[in-house]
């Protein structure tokens, strides 16, 4: 495995108020940008602004709301959601993880406030999709950050256990069975796809691991962990049944988590393709934020060691803050859409990317969930 260590100047612990300037500053940016959260996106067609890359911006401003809670924030999230009538993009009836990802930011608003119209048409959804009696849908690694946390979060809403089960067996099919299994839990990095199984390699002979795509299912694992009921640092699970899925998904973002500190950059950030220099080898932010988000939600509640992982959190946070952000708010490094460390390169500070809402979503997870890591260190 490649081995980028952390070596020289140690990268220092953040102000909380530097970190969450530099959040405000990022999605005023965003906001100011795109003032009008309705009007569709056109990247060589329309598509509507309920899009998976739109959602995860949500699920950023959602994240930034937690440590900074301002009504606007609120007022543009629900303008863009009554738009969309709380419904996954294409309807009650589709299947397809990019279109559902919206949901989870309905659902945190229905925990916000108990408006019972920002969750009916997500149980509508959910319980269509389940009643396919398929689990096989998450064909793609990506899909499991896009899907799974609205059936946790719909689990933690109701307690119905069903919700729950759902999203652990089709968790689980991509994690065994989906290309043969597309977590290599020997390297503790995942494939792609079903098409990126071994013997795809980069050219240093090494094994290509997307960083974005790896990024998705680590945070993923962080937003279904906290719905099964792990919060500051204990884990209270909401029921009986959450015990065992717990447990497994714990298990694997430990393996993760040792796996990414191995092959982090000298600059705090992760390369596009995570074991390779040779091959778009680089900056990267959307991957290395959400590792950021990962590993400074696991430091906080202690699943992960802060002797071992604190200074790598830091690291990142530094190469985010002081290598990516322009003045401005915009976000340098982004790569654009794709599904593997060649798409939408090359990935340099100045190049817009074909979407800018994830890479700010992906941004303000980290900066929230870094700030509260820097927060609680300060009151200590």
């Amino acid at each position: 495995m490649l081995m980028l260590t952390l070596t020289g100047a140690k990268a220092q612990t953040a102000q909380p108020s530097d970190v969450l300037q530099t959040a405000q500053t990022v999605n005023r940016y965003f906001m100011n940008k795109y003032s009008d959260p309705t009007i569709p996106t056109y990247v060589n067609k329309v598509r509507s602004s309920n899009l998976w890359t739109r959602a995860v911006y949500y699920e950023g401003l959602m994240a930034l709301y937690g440590i900074d809670a301002r009504q606007e924030y609120l007022d543009y999230t629900d303008r863009w959601a009554d738009f969309h009538q709380w419904t996954a993009r294409n309807g009650i009836e589709v299947t397809n993880a990019d279109d559902q990802c919206c949901q989870q930011v309905y659902l945190e608003r229905y925990l916000q406030t108990g408006d019972e119209k920002m969750m009916e048409q997500v149980r509508k959804n959910l319980d269509h999709q389940m009643g396919t009696r398929r689990a096989d849908y998450w064909t793609w690694i990506d899909a499991i950050q896009m899907c799974m946390p609205v059936y946790t979060h719909f689990y933690h809403i109701t307690g119905e256990e069903r919700y729950l089960n759902y999203a652990i067996d089709s968790y689980l099919w991509t994690r065994n069975t989906c290309g043969g299994g597309l977590f290599n839990t020997d390297e503790g990095l995942w494939w792609r796809d079903k098409d990126f199984v071994p013997p795809y390699k980069e050219a240093d002979g090494s094994n290509c691991y997307w960083s974005r795509g790896s990024g998705w299912v680590f945070a993923a694992l962080v937003r279904a962990m906290t719905d099964l009921g792990m919060r500051d640092g204990k884990f209270k699970p909401r029921t009986r049944a959450a015990k065992q899925p717990f447990k497994q998904l714990k298990q694997d973002f430990i393996l993760m988590s040792q796996a990414l500190l191995k092959c982090q950059r000298e600059d705090g950030l992760w390369n596009p393709s995570l074991m390779c220099e040779a091959n778009y080898g680089g900056k990267e932010l959307t991957g290395s934020a959400l590792f950021l988000y990962g590993l400074a939600w696991g430091v906080r509640n202690k699943i992960l060691d802060a002797a071992t992982f604190r200074a790598a959190c830091d690291k990142a946070w530094q190469g985010l803050a002081n290598d990516c952000v322009h003045r401005d708010g915009f976000l340098g490094y982004v790569q654009g859409t794709g599904k593997e460390p060649s798409s939408s390169q090359p990935v340099t500070y100045t190049r817009v990317p074909d979407f800018e809402d994830y890479g700010t979503g992906c941004f303000l997870l980290a900066a929230s969930q870094y700030y509260r890591l820097c927060a609680g260190a300060k009151r200590k």
